[in-house]
């Protein structure tokens, strides 16, 4: 298994927010997470990235635990975070923003983040036009592609990914799914969370369904009878 979780459960304060999750993805598998605003999605998801530390349970990356680590640590270890506020530095221009991808894999030379930025370029015209500008010149929409250029100039094996469509036009939704597609092809696990479902399904392997912080129902992406119980479960 790529990510195991194991009953885990996350506290803000007194505040009981994850309760007793478990989950598993596997190597290049696209699982959706989700269920109605406020039921402890995005805290799941921090809770993974190291963001946030849970109070009960274990996480495993290839067998690894990983949830004693800090977020650097986590990162390092190949898991990439693209969070719902895109956490772009404004004052910083496109190419700054995307060279902090950088700091996910220490090791790697110069030459080697060259290649990694030219590639990301190829991917993301928009960006290369705009990579003088500052963040804040940047519209939603290419906000969104910078925060999920510059995970994967870090390469991840593990990609989380909250909320990618709130907010942007149809036309950018699109595009955003379609760099998803390309990174589920090229063998990234990814862990979405995403409110629009039909959207997110038709690039889902499995789901999951949370509810008060705790899953209340799973199944497959391509299942249509699972699909009708994942609209029934939400819409309660």
């Amino acid at each position: 298994m790529m990510l195991t979780l194991t009953d885990i459960h996350t506290h803000y304060g007194l505040s009981h927010i994850v309760r007793g999750v478990d989950l598993v993805a596997e190597a290049g598998e696209v699982v959706g997470v989700f269920g109605r605003n406020g039921v402890g999605k995005t805290t799941l998801l921090k809770t993974i990235a190291g963001w946030v530390r849970p109070s009960a349970g274990e996480i495993r990356l290839d067998g690894e635990r990983i949830d004693g680590l800090s977020s650097d640590g986590i990162c390092r270890r190949g898991v990439g975070f693209v969070p719902e506020d895109r956490r772009i530095f404004p004052g910083l221009s496109v190419e700054e923003n995307l060279a902090l991808g950088f700091l996910q894999v220490p090791g790697r030379s110069g030459a080697q983040n060259r290649a990694a930025l030219e590639r990301i370029y190829a991917r993301f015209p928009r960006l290369m036009e705009r990579r003088r500008q500052t963040g804040t010149t940047l519209s939603g929409g290419e906000q969104q592609m910078l925060a999920m250029a510059r995970v994967m100039v870090g390469a991840p094996r593990l990609l989380l990914v909250d909320e990618p469509s709130e907010g942007l036009a149809p036309m950018i939704v699109a595009d955003i799914y379609a760099i998803i597609a390309e990174l589920k092809a090229s063998g990234c696990t990814i862990l979405l969370v995403e409110q629009n479902v039909t959207q997110a399904l038709a690039v889902c392997d499995r789901f999951v369904a949370i509810d008060r912080g705790a899953v209340v129902l799973s199944g497959t992406g391509g299942s249509e009878p699972d699909r009708i119980a994942l609209m029934n479960t939400i819409a309660l």
